[in-house]
C-alpha cells in the first residue's frame, strides 16, 4: 500500500485521560461516558499516526507511508473548535503517478489472478477489523470529520463492515452461459484495472467502503482520494488493510487537495474508472477530463434537493421522525438529505409545530459529547393538497438524488415513487447493491463453436 499522508504534526495532549479530554472535548468529560470510551484508545493511536512520517518508504509495499514528494502540507482543524488539529501531507503530481504505478503493478502481477476464495477472505477479514476498531473509527471521524461519536459507531461504521461482506459474498459469481445453434457461448464480467475512488469529508469511512468493496470483488485495484479536510481515518483504514494481509500495492490510499491530486488522478492515461461523490460542478470536470485523456469509466454522485412528501394517512410519529433525522443528520450537509419537506394540507399546520418542537433544542457541541445532537437546521416545508401537485413540485428541480414518500397507503406510495424522477444533475451510476458491480466491471463474452462430426 503507498500512504501518501504521512502526519507531520498534531496539535494533541498525551497527560492522563481526564486531561486529554478537557483538551479536547468542550463538555464536561465526567458526564459523557462516549468521551470516556474515546479516550481510552486515542493516546496510543494518535501518537502512533503522529510518528507515521518516520517510517522508511523503500519501496511500494503494504508498511509505507511518506511525506508527499515536494513537502507540500495541509492544515487540518477541528471542525468542533475551529482549531489547528494536524498537518498532513499533500500528495501531488508525482505522488500520484507513483500511486497509480504501484496500483498497476499489483493488478498485473498479482491481483488479476487471485482466487475468489483469496478476494472473499480478505474483504470479510477488513470487515471484522472495521468492527473490532469500531471505537477508534468513530472517534476520529468525530474529531476530523465532526460526524456525532454514536452516529459512527452505531451507522456509519457497520454499514461499512456490512458493504465489505456483501460484496465479499459477491466475489466470483458473475458469469452466464448460453447455447446456441452452433455451440455455446458465456459472458463474464471482468475488472477493469485501475481504478479511483475520490471521497467526500461527510461520511467518509462509508462512502470509502461503498466504493472500495465493490472496486476489490470486481477485481480491481483501487486508489483512494481521501477528503483533504477530513483524512485522518484513512490512516486507520491503512492500518486495517494492512493487517487483513491485502497484498501490496491493490489498495492505495493518496491525501492531497482536489485541483491537485483528484485532478491528477482524472487526467490520468492508466487510471481507467473514476467513482466520484462530490459536487455537480467538480463532477462535470472529471467528465470533461475523461473525456480529454483517454475516456475512462466515471460514475458520479452529486448535488441533491430531496423532497420529502408526508400525506395526510402518513404514521404521524414515523414521519416525523425520519423527515426530522432527513435535514438534521450531520448537521444536514449530506448529498441525500430531505430539505424540501412538503406536507399536505390537512396536517400542515400540526406538523409545522412539532418539527419546530423537536429541532429547536438540538443541543450543539463536540460531536464526541454524547448529548450533543449537532443542532437544528432550516428546512424548506410547503403545503400541497393533491397527489398530482406534489408530484410536480418534488419534481420541480435539477436533481433527483434520493426523496422519500410518507403514506400508509400502498397504492399512492407506489404511484408516487414511480412518478418522481431520478438521476438528471445528480449524476449517474450506483453505489450499494448488485447494480453497482457493473460499475467497476466490464463484459466480455466468449463464444465456442462446436464442429460436429459424422
Amino acid at each position: 500500500m503507498l500512504m501518501v499522508c504521512a502526519i507531520e504534526s498534531l496539535q494533541v495532549w498525551f497527560q492522563t485521560p481526564s486531561t486529554f479530554l478537557r483538551r479536547l472535548c468542550s463538555s464536561r468529560p465526567e458526564l459523557c461516558s462516549d468521551c470516556l470510551e474515546a479516550a481510552k484508545w486515542q493516546k496510543q493511536f494518535l501518537l502512533a499516526l503522529a510518528d507515521a512520517r518516520s517510517l522508511s518508504p523503500p519501496a511500494f509495499s503494504s508498511t509505507t507511508a511518506f511525506p508527499a514528494t515536494r513537502g507540500e502540507t495541509i492544515d487540518l482543524e477541528n471542525p468542533a473548535t475551529g482549531k489547528f488539529l494536524a498537518k498532513v501531507a499533500a500528495a501531488q503530481v508525482e505522488d500520484v503517478d507513483r500511486a497509480v504505478s504501484s496500483s498497476a503493478d499489483a493488478f498485473k502481477s498479482t491481483w488479476r489472478f487471485v482466487t475468489p476464495d483469496k478476494s472473499r477472505s480478505l474483504l470479510n477479514k477488513l470487515a471484522d477489523l472495521l468492527e473490532r476498531d469500531a471505537e477508534d473509527l468513530a472517534s476520529i471521524e468525530a474529531l476530523d470529520a465532526g460526524m456525532l461519536y454514536r452516529g459512527s459507531l452505531t451507522m456509519s461504521i457497520p454499514q461499512a463492515a456490512e458493504t465489505c461482506r456483501y460484496y465479499a459474498g459477491w466475489v466470483g459469481k458473475r458469469r452466464s452461459i448460453h447455447e446456441y445453434c452452433r455451440g455455446m457461448a458465456y459472458t463474464r464480467r471482468e475488472p477493469i484495472g485501475v481504478c479511483a475512488a475520490i471521497v467526500p469529508w461527510n461520511a467518509p469511512l462509508m462512502i470509502t467502503m461503498w466504493k472500495l468493496a465493490p472496486a476489490i470483488a470486481a477485481g480491481n485495484t483501487v486508489i483512494v482520494k481521501t477528503p483533504e479536510i477530513a483524512p485522518l481515518y484513512a490512516q486507520k483504514l491503512a492500518q486495517l488493510i494492512r493487517e487483513a494481509g491485502f497484498p501490496p500495492g491493490v489498495v492505495n490510499i493518496v491525501c492531497g487537495l482536489g485541483q491537485v491530486a483528484g485532478q491528477a488522478l482524472a487526467d490520468h492515461m492508466l487510471v481507467r474508472k473514476i467513482s466520484f461523490t462530490g459536487s455537480t460542478a467538480v463532477g462535470r470536470r472529471i467528465l470533461e477530463s475523461s473525456a480529454r485523456t483517454n475516456l475512462k469509466k466515471v460514475t458520479v454522485e452529486l448535488g441533491g434537493k430531496g423532497p420529502s412528501i408526508v400525506f395526510a394517512d402518513a404514521s404521524w410519529e414515523n414521519a416525523l421522525l425520519h423527515t426530522t433525522m432527513g435535514i438534521t443528520v450531520h448537521n444536514g450537509q449530506i448529498c441525500a438529505a430531505g430539505s424540501r419537506i412538503y406536507v399536505q394540507d390537512e396536517i400542515y399546520d400540526r406538523y409545522v409545530a412539532e418539527f419546530s418542537a423537536r429541532t429547536k433544542d438540538s443541543v450543539a457541541g463536540d460531536p464526541l459529547a454524547g448529548q450533543h445532537h449537532q443542532g437544528s437546521l432550516v428546512a424548506s416545508i410547503a403545503r400541497f393538497k393533491t397527489e398530482e401537485e406534489v408530484v410536480g413540485l418534488a419534481n420541480d428541480t435539477n436533481y433527483g438524488l434520493s426523496a422519500a414518500v410518507f403514506t400508509d397507503d400502498i397504492n399512492k406510495a407506489m404511484r408516487v415513487s414511480d412518478a418522481i424522477e431520478c438521476g438528471q444533475e445528480s449524476g449517474f451510476g450506483r453505489d450499494l447493491g448488485q447494480e453497482a458491480l457493473e460499475e467497476w466491471t466490464q463484459v466480455k463474452c466468449v463464444k465456442f463453436s462446436i464442429v460436429h462430426k459424422l
